[in-house]
């Protein structure tokens, strides 16, 4: 027998211990199984397809790239922006680690030529991505998901990797600037088949991660309650984020309007070129 290949049973972790660390990493890889169906329910009042059309319009603005350029849209969800960004005639690959919302974007329509779904992990894009792209989209607050910092930072480099010389990166989320600065602790709303969905939400400010705790009744079923965490990033600390991994912030904007990010705007647009 090798050396330390025996561990005493002083030295392993008790059962309670194991199931507490395991309990911990569970949770903090709430993302594995939070998009589901029942994630489409809950925010059911936020996908409009007007909407999407405006902020697709939006996109085609500010890329200004020819027909037929290639996109990646990661994570793309349930292809709500992808589709739209083929259907106006650009080559596009999303990507999602969720089975069910890629089940929702091909049931959309799919192209071998034109629109391509794959899953997996952002942390870690297909080696054969390197350099395809002419533009990488990150849209509707993906981002900050995981436990460790350094996770986000690798997802900026993976994008950075992605892209050709000059391509572009249009990354869209919440803004901790203008999120603290009206913050709401609640909020609730009811979707269409009756269920009302309540969220209760707390921010730590060390490590900068807002939880949202999401309860629902009223329905034509039970749901049990969910939570989700998300790292908010200041548009400073995003930019350097970009830099490091040779990306240069162009432009910053307030959501998807045509104007400059503002101190309360809560969402945020930034466009950044790969050097």
């Amino acid at each position: 027998m090798k050396a330390g290949a025996r561990k005493s049973r002083a030295s392993r972790p008790s059962r309670t211990a194991r199931d507490s660390r395991d309990s911990r990493s569970s949770s903090a890889e709430w993302w594995s199984s939070y998009f589901t169906d029942d994630y489409l329910l809950e925010f059911e009042p936020i996908f409009d397809a007007t909407e999407d059309r405006r902020q697709v319009s939006r996109l085609i603005e500010l890329l200004g790239l020819p027909s037929g350029a290639r996109i990646l849209d990661v994570p793309c969800g349930q292809g709500r922006h992808a589709h739209l960004l083929a259907e106006a005639g650009f080559s596009v690959n999303g990507l999602d680690y969720s089975p069910a919302l890629l089940a929702r974007a091909k049931a959309r329509g799919t192209d071998p030529d034109r629109l391509r779904y794959t899953r997996g992990d952002m942390r870690s894009l297909p080696a054969k991505w390197t350099g395809r792209f002419d533009a990488v989209v990150n849209l509707f607050t993906s981002f900050g998901f995981f436990m460790e910092p350094a996770d986000d930072a690798r997802v900026i480099a993976e994008f950075a990797r992605a892209l050709k010389p000059g391509g572009m990166l249009v990354w869209h989320g919440g803004s901790r600037d203008g999120v603290m600065a009206r913050f709401l602790a609640k909020d609730w709303w009811t979707t269409s088949d009756g269920t009302l969905v309540g969220q209760e939400r707390s921010f730590d400010p060390l490590s900068g991660i807002l939880t949202i705790h999401s309860t629902f009744s009223g329905g034509p079923r039970e749901m049990p309650a969910r939570e989700h965490r998300i790292r908010l990033y200041t548009a400073t600390r995003l930019s350097e984020l970009m830099r490091d991994s040779g990306l240069v912030v162009e432009g910053a904007y307030d959501a998807w309007e045509d104007r400059a990010l503002r101190r309360t705007s809560s969402e945020m647009l930034l466009v950044a070129r790969k050097a």
